[in-house]
């Protein structure tokens, strides 16, 4: 069973990798398997960017419309110098494009709630049937301005709204290991520079 599961979780891109290595029609099975999942995902995508709202929609808009699925709302910052606010901004821009079956919302702090303090902002909510099922004050426990797809991500998985196996997770995982594999290569040979440079610089002293 663990051998015939082997292909589980893999993207096109890989299963065409391994073109070579597998039965033909095996391999079809899986590589249709995708198409699948991917045609689901597009189907699924009726909405695909941000909702800007009002305090007079915020009920309809999130709140009713929670009860067909997860609904996020990005309170933003109404400063132009918060930097966390304007990053948040940015990601939430692509979640939305990545994420068509998901509604993604955003609003001013101070407009949504009266009063609502900027140095919360951003702050993340997430509804649910209705209700407010995460709450989010500040980017300081998803990595701060360093934040990135893979924080939304496991979000979103946190909130049941997709599953870890996605394909789209699993190409974002696939292509930060790759990333991170070929910073560590170019990484040696750069210390292996900046140690020589720092010896130069020893000998004019």
């Amino acid at each position: 069973m663990a051998h015939e599961n082997r292909l589980e979780g893999k993207d096109l891109d890989e299963l065409d990798e391994l073109e070579d290595l597998e039965d033909e029609s095996f391999l079809e099975k899986y590589r249709q398997q995708r198409v699948q999942e991917l045609s689901f995902i597009a189907k699924a995508a009726v909405h695909g960017s941000v909702y800007p709202i009002s305090k007079p929609d915020y009920s309809r808009e999130v709140t009713d419309a929670s009860k067909d699925g997860p609904v996020l709302v990005n309170l933003t910052s109404g400063l132009g110098t918060n930097v966390e606010s304007r990053v948040l901004t940015e990601l939430w821009r692509q979640a939305a494009r990545e994420y068509g079956e998901i509604k993604f919302c955003e609003i001013r702090g101070d407009m949504a709630i009266e009063g609502y303090p900027d140095r919360n902002c951003p702050t993340i909510l997430v509804y649910n049937k209705g209700d407010i099922v995460k709450q989010i004050v500040t980017l300081m426990t998803l990595g701060g301005v360093r934040i990135g797809m893979a924080e939304i991500d496991q979000l979103l998985i946190d909130i049941g709204a997709v599953r870890d196996n996605d394909v789209r997770i699993l190409r974002r995982r696939r292509d930060k290991e790759d990333l991170e594999e070929e910073k560590r290569e170019k990484g040696g040979i750069r210390s292996g520079g900046k140690q020589a440079n720092v010896e130069s610089d020893d000998d004019w002293d």
